[in-house]
């Protein structure tokens, strides 16, 4: 059973913990080794503490807490690019499960939670983007409604231009 509450500054390590061997174990294949090489819990945290203190940050974390704390992470927020349509349009920015904890539920219900906090914001749609060769990823977001729309761009990696695939779904 997980809980999901708001992250707080104490999180800040854990959820570090959780993002850089999310990265490791999901993007193994797909992005250059050097790059994943030079992630560090350390770095990410220093990073994470800066942003977390933002006075002017307009997304949300939420944290799912298991039996041995910090299982998962979940930041979300205005989508930060136009999206077609009506409405307003939320944006998934990051969702990351400690990977020995992957296929227990973790990650929907962070996706369920950050859901039910856009809806309660107003917003009318969920966008997000996910590398083009990480199929679980798109796989999981498909069985939670989402669905691509053809957008893409690119993200470079230590040289190495991958593409992203923008997908959306109503919330």
């Amino acid at each position: 059973m997980v809980h999901v509450r708001e992250m707080g500054a104490a999180d800040i390590e854990a959820v570090s913990r959780i993002r850089v061997r999310g990265w490791l174990a999901a993007y193994a294949d797909i992005v250059p080794q050097t790059y994943l090489d030079a992630m560090s819990v350390e770095d990410d945290a220093r990073q994470r503490r800066e942003w977390f203190s933002h006075p002017g940050r307009t997304s949300r974390d939420l944290v799912a807490l298991g039996d041995r704390g910090p299982a998962g992470w979940i930041c979300f927020g205005p989508c930060r690019s136009e999206v077609p349509g009506p409405g307003s349009v939320g944006e998934v920015y990051a969702l990351y499960v400690a990977p020995d904890l992957t296929g227990q539920g973790i990650g929907r219900a962070l996706l369920d939670e950050a859901h039910a906090q856009m809806k309660g914001d107003g917003f009318e749609a969920s966008a997000l983007w996910v590398l083009r060769d990480n199929r679980r990823a798109q796989h999981f977001y498909e069985r939670a409604g989402y669905q691509a729309d053809g957008a893409a761009q690119g993200d470079v990696y230590d040289g190495v231009t991958l593409t992203e695939l923008r997908y959306q779904c109503v919330l």
